[in-house]
Formats: structure tokens, C-alpha cells, sequence
């Protein structure tokens, strides 16, 4: 049997060659049913041959290695360039009661730090528990196996192990997809419809990514939107065996377009855009990228307030996606089987020391989304103040589902957190960025965050959080505090100059 899908000028071809008078394979049944859910909407699926992880390192057990049947399934859901404004997180005004409801039935973390705050380096360093530097996935042009030909990456690890594996939208980085993670990858495109409606660029075409677009159409025209109806499509056809599903939203990441509905949630008037305090600290020379700063310098009052109205216009809107799923686990029976992971790849401004985009070394950029919900461990609703890294989400989805973990991996399981939210635990976090010939590190910890660029070469800063929280004077030359940047300028040498 031979078949082909076309869509909206995606086309695939899959041939299938079955017996004469004989049944598809149930897997073979999957890929057909989900190659005619993604056709519908507008999706293309690509589905990976034989068994993944040829040649990889052999890994080491983790624990007692539990029986497939007993183990859980995993739904991953990962956001692009989300912050913390969400209800769950205290924000007044943006609506996000898909997410506070997925708090309310998990575990939110308060302080959960990505290890570099773009696209493509933080997957890559969440995706294989291993950190920037290892990887060497130090932007969005480097393809993780390009360094790292071998690697075992978490979806690929529950492949192994007899889980269904799938991934719809974005979990590796865009064109980087890994076909041995996958038994299938469906991506999705808006149609037609979903690409007009009223919208502009606020740099007049000097930035092509800083634009907003209220779109015309239903939410299914829009790439999330189709990605969540494939889900749901997804989560009933598999609910017989082990699975992991990546889930990968595109918003609230630019440019910024949702259904007009979603923009008129929220009034331009009602959006404040943040002041600077006169007193305020400059920033370092390279904390921000020249260009792009040059650009949001001619921001008016009313292109602030359009790009925080468009960016949480896409937050709700892809709220209400995550909420459609949620609705489906639960209606299918899957909700109490099921470790959810919810997170974004990195913080983001909104116009925090005016800068309107990630990729930065302050909180804003560094500090990211992340509620797990493993069913049957600790209180519902509960919240945690200790740190985590995203480096540490591998190791714990490995005991969580007693799999065998490659050795090496640079995180730490935070499954005891899990337990108790208050416990002692890490001590610092850490995150980097590149600048040209040079490189930024920061070290967070539960009171300070401490900065050096080029090995402080390039400037050095220091903030305290018990009473600086938006990070706007920097302590760094204040001779009461040579002691805490002596002490922790040791943390951030050994860090950046450790080995393997």
C-alpha cells in the first residue's frame, strides 16, 4: 500500500508495504492516523526509520528499572520564549488559567534557570542533560550532532526503552529535528486564512521579526492551534502503551501573531511598559546586542505597548492550546499516568532596561517557566523556592520512569524536591552566553546574582535580589561587597573552566 499528503505545498510521501490480506502493524496504524490528522490541518509528518541511538554509548542504570507497562507516560511541553507573567505566578492582568491549572496540580519552581538563553543552545543542553560548553551548541546554527554525533538525547533514551516516542511542533531547534528521537515529527504551517488581519512591524521593516499580527480565522489556522488538535488526536490513538510526546508551542515567540480575539483581551491602554529608574546602574557594554538595541531605542510610547499587547495576546492564546490538551488527558483517562513537564526554553524583556527580546545575562532572560506534574509525589499545588537547572530535567524524568540514564549528564534528578519543596538543594545556578570572540557566565544564587564577561575583562556585575529584585544597581565596585563577589567570581572560574 503507497500513499502520499499534501498540504498547503508540504508534501510527503510514505510507502507502506504490507502482506497481501494482511493487518497494519499497530505502529504502521499510528503513523497512518496521524499523517491524516496532520493533513487535515494543515501539518507534515515525517516518521523515523528502525531502532534509534546506533552507536551510542552504553548507559548505566539509574535505580531499579521498572517494567514497561508499570512505567509512565510523558507529555513534554515546551514554550518558546515564555516569562513568568501568568496568573499562577502573580502577574494581575495576563489570563493563563490553563497553566495556573497545571500548576494547582503539580509543582510550580520560582527559581528554574535555563544554561543559555536562546533557542537552539538551551534545547540542546535540556534535550541531552549536558551544558552549553559540552555540547558546544553555542547558537542557533550549530546542529546538536554536528558536535555531538552519539549523544543519546532524552526522547531518544525513552525511544530505546520501548516508549512511542512523537513530536509535534518545536523541541529541537526548527530545521535541527532529530530523526532518532522520534517515531514521529509533524510540524504545522497557518493556512492561508490565519495569515491575514490587521498588524505591523514597530521597526518599520529594520527588524523582520518585530512585528504583531491580530489574525483572521479560528485558532486551528494557526500553527498551535493545529498542533493541539493533532495532540488530542494523538493522546486517544496511544493510549495502550508507554509514550513520550513533545509537545512544542511557538508563542509567545515573534513574530507575534494570534486570532484577533486574543488582542482584544487586552486594551492598549491597560498595557504599562516599565520605567527605568533614574538611578539605575548602566548596564554592562555587552549585556545587550547593539543592533537590536539601536532599533528598540526608537520605540514610542505606543510601540511598547503594541508589542506587550501582541506578546500577551500569544500567551493566551497558546494558554488556551495547552488547555485543550489538558482537557484531553483528562477525558481519555491519562491525567494519573501521566508526568507532564511544562516549561519554556528560556525568560524574556519586555522592555526591562529596554531591551525587548531574550538573550541576555539578567533574570528576565535567565529564569524560565517550569511545573512538573508527576502524579502520586508530593502535594498538589505545591511551590518551590530552591533552584533548579533545566540541565536537571533529563536526570529526573529518568528515575521518574526508572530508565537507564547515559553516564555523564551534567544535572542533578530534582525528584527529592518533588517530595519536599523545602528541602536543601543546589546551592547556584548557572547560565552563559557568547559575544563574539568572548563569552558572558552568570552564577544565581538564592540571594545574588553575580556576572562576568570576557572573565570580567569586559565588565562584572553584582545584584542583590533581597533588595534589588529587577536587578538595576549593580554592587559589583562597592568595597562592602568584595567579599561576596571574591566568593563567588570562585564559583563562576570554576564553572566556566571546568573540564568534561
Amino acid at each position: 500500500m503507497g500513499w502520499s499528503l499534501s498540504t498547503h505545498a508540504v508534501v510527503l510521501q510514505r510507502k507502506v508495504t504490507l502482506m497481501a490480506n494482511s493487518e497494519p502493524t499497530r505502529r504502521q496504524f499510528l503513523h497512518l492516523g496521524a499523517a491524516a490528522g496532520a493533513a487535515a490541518l494543515g501539518g507534515c509528518i515525517v516518521s523515523s526509520p528502525g531502532a534509534a541511538g546506533a552507536g551510542a554509548p552504553k548507559p548505566k542504570k539509574s535505580g531499579e528499572e521498572a517494567k514497561p507497562n508499570d512505567r509512565p507516560n510523558i507529555l513534554f511541553i515546551a514554550i518558546d520564549d515564555l516569562r513568568h507573567d501568568c496568573g499562577c505566578w502573580g502577574h494581575p492582568m495576563v489570563r493563563t488559567p490553563n497553566i495556573d491549572r497545571l500548576a494547582s496540580r503539580g509543582t510550580r519552581f520560582d527559581r528554574s534557570y535555563c544554561q543559555y538563553p536562546v533557542c537552539n543552545p538551551s534545547r540542546s543542553s535540556f534535550l541531552t542533560g549536558l551544558r552549553p560548553d559540552t555540547t558546544q551548541v553555542l547558537g542557533n546554527r550549530t546542529p546538536l550532532r554536528s558536535k555531538l554525533p552519539d549523544v543519546v538525547t532524552l526522547p531518544q533514551l525513552f525511544r530505546q526503552n520501548g516508549y512511542f516516542t512523537a513530536r509535534l511542533g518545536k523541541i529541537f531547534h526548527g530545521k535541527f529535528d532529530d530523526a532518532r528521537s522520534w517515531d514521529v515529527s509533524t510540524d504545522f504551517r497557518s493556512t492561508p486564512t490565519g495569515q491575514k488581519g490587521e498588524g505591523r512591524n514597530l521597526t518599520g521593516g529594520r527588524l523582520r521579526w518585530c512585528a504583531w499580527r491580530a489574525a483572521d480565522g479560528r485558532d486551528e489556522d494557526q500553527p498551535d492551534g493545529q498542533l493541539a488538535a493533532g495532540a488530542i488526536r494523538l493522546l486517544e490513538q496511544d493510549r495502550d502503551r508507554p509514550f513520550f510526546i513533545g509537545l512544542g508551542f511557538h508563542k509567545p515567540h515573534d513574530p507575534f501573531v494570534a486570532p484577533k480575539r486574543y488582542f482584544d483581551l487586552y486594551p492598549l491602554l491597560r498595557m504599562q511598559p516599565p520605567e527605568t529608574p533614574p538611578d539605575a546602574t548602566p548596564a554592562s557594554e555587552p549585556a545587550f546586542s547593539r543592533g537590536f538595541a539601536q532599533a528598540f531605542a526608537t520605540f514610542t510610547d505606543r510601540d511598547r505597548r503594541e508589542f506587550m499587547r501582541a506578546y500577551y495576546a500569544c500567551t493566551t492564546f497558546m494558554d488556551t492550546q495547552l488547555g485543550n490538551v489538558l482537557d484531553a488527558l483528562d477525558r481519555f483517562g491519562l491525567a494519573e499516568s501521566t508526568v507532564i513537564v511544562f516549561l519554556s526554553d528560556h525568560g524574556y524583556h519586555l522592555g526591562e532596561r529596554g531591551w525587548w527580546n531574550k538573550n541576555t545575562l539578567f533574570e528576565h532572560s535567565c529564569r524560565s517557566p517550569l511545573i512538573v506534574r508527576a502524579p502520586g509525589i508530593g502535594m498538589p499545588g505545591q511551590a518551590t523556592q530552591r533552584l533548579v537547572e533545566f540541565v536537571d530535567i533529563y536526570p529526573t524524568l529518568g528515575e521518574l520512569c526508572g530508565l537507564p540514564t547515559p553516564e555523564g549528564l551534567e544535572g542533578r534528578s530534582f525528584v527529592p524536591l518533588l517530595r519536599e519543596p523545602d528541602r536543601p538543594w543546589k546551592q547556584a545556578a548557572f547560565t552563559q552566553v557568547e559575544r563574539g570572540t568572548f563569552a558572558g557566565y552568570t552564577v544565581r544564587t538564592q540571594r545574588w546574582r553575580y556576572t562576568e564577561w570576557d572573565g570580567g575583562k569586559q565588565g562584572v556585575e553584582l545584584y542583590d535580589h533581597d533588595s534589588d529584585p529587577g536587578e538595576w544597581h549593580n554592587l559589583a565596585e562597592e568595597p562592602a561587597r568584595a567579599s561576596v563577589r571574591a566568593h563567588l567570581s570562585g564559583h563562576l572560574h570554576t564553572y566556566a573552566h571546568r573540564k568534561g
